[in-house]
């Protein structure tokens, strides 16, 4: 097939048709040209770098499948699939947060914990404000692991995500906690 210094020199219409085609170097040429351009959309649209990270990745998923599949009638307009692509998975994400929101406004007493005695050590104050400066996909994650005591499974059903992608949201929003609870001491 090709090499990767003609598809750097390509258009974006000739990557498209040569990915439509098969050619792995216009797969990963159009992956370096799209991906900052979506991360960036994600970002201005959703303000959480770990969405926008997601987003790439669905977006550009979405994309090449689109292309190889004959989705994409005319090359031409590979930009403004690319976009069309983005403000619909961006739609998608905010109508499933409002059903979340639903779901937690609806159900949000039985999820809440019992009174407990906090850990020793514990600040209860801090650890409140910490988790309310979660994303909120985090602070769900978080709070159906546990406290609803749910797996990755049951999580990716009710949320709409694989449960890969449940434990990688849980990993990073306990990252970004621990963070914060270290940043106070």
């Amino acid at each position: 097939m090709s090499d990767v210094p003609s598809a750097a020199g390509a258009s974006d219409a000739a990557l498209a048709a040569r990915l439509a085609a098969g050619d792995g170097a216009a797969e990963a040429e159009l992956f370096r040209r799209l991906a900052p351009r979506i991360r960036l959309y994600g970002l201005r649209h959703l303000r959480d770098p770990a969405a926008a990270d997601d987003l790439v990745q669905d977006v550009i998923l979405t994309t090449f499948d689109g292309v190889r599949g004959g989705r994409l009638r005319d090359p031409e307009r590979l930009a403004s699939y690319v976009l069309g692509t983005c403000r619909k998975l961006v739609a998608n994400l905010r109508r499933s947060v409002q059903r979340r929101q639903q779901i937690l406004d609806r159900h949000g007493r039985e999820l809440a914990p019992a009174a407990r005695e906090p850990a020793p050590g514990v600040d209860l104050d801090r650890l409140t404000r910490c988790l309310g400066a979660l994303a909120e996909r985090e602070r769900t994650v978080v709070v159906l692991s546990f406290y609803a005591e749910r797996g990755a499974d049951a999580i990716g059903a009710e949320l709409g995500l694989t449960p890969g992608n449940v434990r990688v949201v849980r990993h990073r929003a306990l990252a970004r906690l621990r963070a914060c609870l270290e940043a106070g001491q």
